[in-house]
């Protein structure tokens, strides 16, 4: 029995019981070590009795804590005092997507867009480290008091994945993808389709597929479509309708490839909201095959669905008769015991063939055929050099040898190459923090700025270095000593891409496995030096990699001005020229000019009129920002002034202020700024600010 007071561990106070789950029970709790407040996840007696739940459970939950993503919930402790096994995790005060939902009945649709958005943030950040919730769903949701989204229960979701769901099934099965559902393999498009559902639920206040049972509920995601959300609302843009349509594919080869893919559209989706970009592949179009599912087959995943939820369903698995109905034919299975002792022949004869010309067991030739073969061996090598050694072009890459290197050499030698890296650790006899395989394969030509898969050796008993660029030096020393390791000394070093005073690395570098207790330096930015940065090559790659490339530089892009030619070398969306040269020298904040490709020019088509020159427009910026956390602590509070001020670009305005009172919140204001660029609205009352603060994004107005 866990109390108010109770000691975890000799480190965790606690203070009091927040929520509880089908698998685990959350409290408040103070860390006495680094004296701040954190939440304690606490596994249930039926699963803390379960070794293999538990090791999977620790396993997955220690991968997350090397996740740091402002919409994850970041992981900071795994541990087990007296039977208790726990993890430690970020406070987030706030309610669950759930709950949100059901005060409001629905979203409106810019809400439930900037909601999708995080939550798939936070998605991406987990896939790029092969990681997979398989069970997002708004009650792993939170939204703090600040309107931060938060994604949370990585490590339960995928131990959870091997057990009996529990009394949670039926909230989980609304939301689980069809190949989950049929007990398949998943992957990160299971999360997106979840997402769909998830959003689905924000839109329209209910969730697509309704039953009795889980099993009906089941069998609805891998049999129905669900309605149209244009058909139940037609004020949801038809945009946003496709969107959640392409997540909730029966497919997942017909759904976002990626998280990134997804909030690409889903920010298109606010400033065309009637475009008609999305793109969903018709089962005609789609050269898979396609799988039909018989009477029989429905029966089977029935059946599988009864044993997976019985427990939830108090229902007890039946076991299927066996009959002459599953007997193999005797003509037939002696058929297929001869053709197998005949390929298993053939093999043999194939491998003997080989091994003795290699071998040179049948003798060497003699004469002219010695010359004509010896010609060929000389000749072949220099072709094979003349392709290796061909230039890359323009944007691309050879990726380098890094097998054998320690990590830190690797990462230098790629950065030279221009290229990032994702790190795979191994268990290994190998010299800790040494590359032991590597993806793509040297040699290979790829774009610059790709990643490369490092897999390395990991210390059996050591402690990964976990990534802390852009950290505030305070913050990273807080995550370093939460791992039990501390900060030795700082140094600085002059960076591009990370704000001044911020972490741009660590020695030992990231993913290196060190001892407990070690010492890690922390390297802090300088700033760009002398304010210049080197402006990348951006032809030959789409424009939106393109656009991206030049922000991690901190250039920008004028992709409100871009020029448009016919090309027979690039195809169309492919930028094929720029106007600052690529290696220049060139100020922070330098806007870009560059040309894109509309593809081949038909033979057919016919010279178009001069363009007429284009009017000139007034155009101002203007956001909107909604505040959701009440600052009134209780319903009777007398009304009070509330002030809104926006910070941007160093300036500060007072974008609102006026007397509100309780049942004023959650409100939506509209505000004017200065620039397209974002801001940070602080929310005060009266002169007080109440420590909430929002972020806010402008588009741009024709007047």
């Amino acid at each position: 029995m866990i109390n108010p007071g109770m000691m975890i561990s000799d480190r965790y106070e606690i203070i009091d019981r927040v929520g509880s789950g089908g698998m685990a029970d959350v409290y408040k709790a103070k860390c006495h070590r680094l004296n701040r407040y954190v939440a304690i996840k606490v596994l249930k007696q039926e699963y803390s009795s379960d070794a293999k739940f538990v090791a999977k459970f620790r396993a997955e939950a220690q991968s997350v804590a090397g996740l740091s993503h402002p919409n994850i919930v970041n992981v900071y402790d795994v541990g087990e005092d007296n039977g208790l096994h726990y993890i430690v995790m970020e406070l987030v005060e706030g309610i669950t997507l759930k709950k949100f939902i059901e005060k409001k009945g629905k979203l409106d649709v810019k809400e439930a867009v900037g909601i999708g958005i995080q939550i798939a943030q936070g998605m991406e950040a987990a896939h790029n480290n092969h990681i997979i919730h398989r069970d997002i769903k708004p009650q792993n949701i939170i939204i703090s008091k600040e309107g931060k989204v938060k994604v949370t229960d990585f490590g339960i979701a995928k131990a959870a994945t091997s057990n009996t769901i529990t009394s949670n099934a039926m909230g989980s099965v609304h939301y689980i993808s069809p190949e989950q559902a049929r007990g398949g393999y998943s992957d990160e498009k299971s999360d997106i389709y979840s997402l769909g559902v998830t959003l689905y639920e924000m839109l329209s206040g209910k969730v697509p597929f309704e039953g009795e049972s889980t099993v009906t509920v089941a069998l609805a995601h891998i049999q129905d479509e669900a309605v149209p959300l244009q058909q139940l609302d037609p004020n949801i843009p038809l945009s946003l309708s496709k969107i959640v349509q392409k997540c909730m594919q029966k497919k997942p080869d017909m759904r976002y490839m990626s998280s990134a893919a997804l909030i690409s559209d889903l920010k298109r989706s606010l400033s065309e909201p009637d475009g008609a970009y999305v793109n969903i592949v018709d089962d005609e179009d789609d050269f898979s095959p396609t799988i039909k599912f018989s009477s029989d087959d429905v029966n089977k995943v029935r059946d599988a669905s009864r044993g997976r939820y019985a427990q939830e369903e108090n229902i007890e698995p039946q076991e299927e008769e066996s009959g002459d109905d599953d007997a193999i034919d005797p003509k037939l299975e002696k058929i297929l015991k001869i053709c197998s002792v005949v390929v298993a022949v053939i093999i043999l004869i194939v491998i003997l063939l080989i091994i003795g010309k290699v071998s040179g067991w049948w003798g060497k030739g003699s004469g002219k055929d010695d010359k004509d073969v010896t010609s060929i061996t000389t000749e072949a090598p220099a072709e094979t050099t003349a392709e290796a050694t061909e230039e890359p072009k323009a944007g691309m890459v050879e990726v380098p040898d890094i097998s054998g290197k320690t990590l830190e050499e690797a990462q230098e030698i790629l950065e030279e190459k221009k290229l990032k890296w994702r790190l795979e650790p191994v268990e290994s006899d190998e010299t800790p923090n040494t590359v032991l395989e590597q993806s793509p394969d040297e040699g290979s030509s790829i774009e610059e700025y790709s990643r490369v898969t490092i897999k390395y050796s990991k210390g059996s008993s050591g402690v990964t270095i976990p990534e802390l660029t852009k950290f505030t030096k305070d913050d990273a020393t807080k995550k370093l000593e939460a791992l039990g390791l501390s900060v030795s000394s700082t140094s600085e070093e002059y960076s591009d891409t990370v704000d001044k005073g911020l972490v741009c690395g660590t020695d030992p570098v990231v993913g290196s496995s060190v001892k407990s207790g070690s010492s890690v330096k922390l390297i802090l930015s300088k700033g760009p030096e002398s304010d210049n940065v080197t402006m990348p090559n951006i032809v030959g790659i789409k424009e939106a990699v393109a656009l991206d490339r030049l922000t991690a530089r901190g250039l920008t892009g004028n992709s409100s001005n871009v020029s448009y030619i016919y090309s027979s070398k690039y195809a169309k969306g492919i930028v094929v020229g720029q106007t600052i040269e690529a290696g220049t020298k060139v100020p922070v904040g330098t806007v870009v000019d560059y040309t894109v490709s509309m593809g081949t020019k038909s033979s057919d088509t016919k010279p178009t009129a001069k363009p007429t020159p284009k009017p000139v427009y007034n155009y101002s910026y203007e956001g909107s920002v909604t505040v959701s956390g009440n600052p009134f602590d209780y319903e009777d509070d007398e009304p009070a002034v509330i002030k809104l001020v926006l910070e941007q670009d160093g300036k500060t305005k007072t974008i609102y202020k006026g007397t509100l009172s309780y049942d004023d919140f959650p409100k939506k204001f509209s505000i004017k700024g200065w620039s397209e660029n974002n801001g940070t609205v602080t929310l005060y009352k009266g002169d007080v600010a109440t420590g909430n603060s929002y972020n806010v994004e402008f588009k741009k107005v024709r007047q």
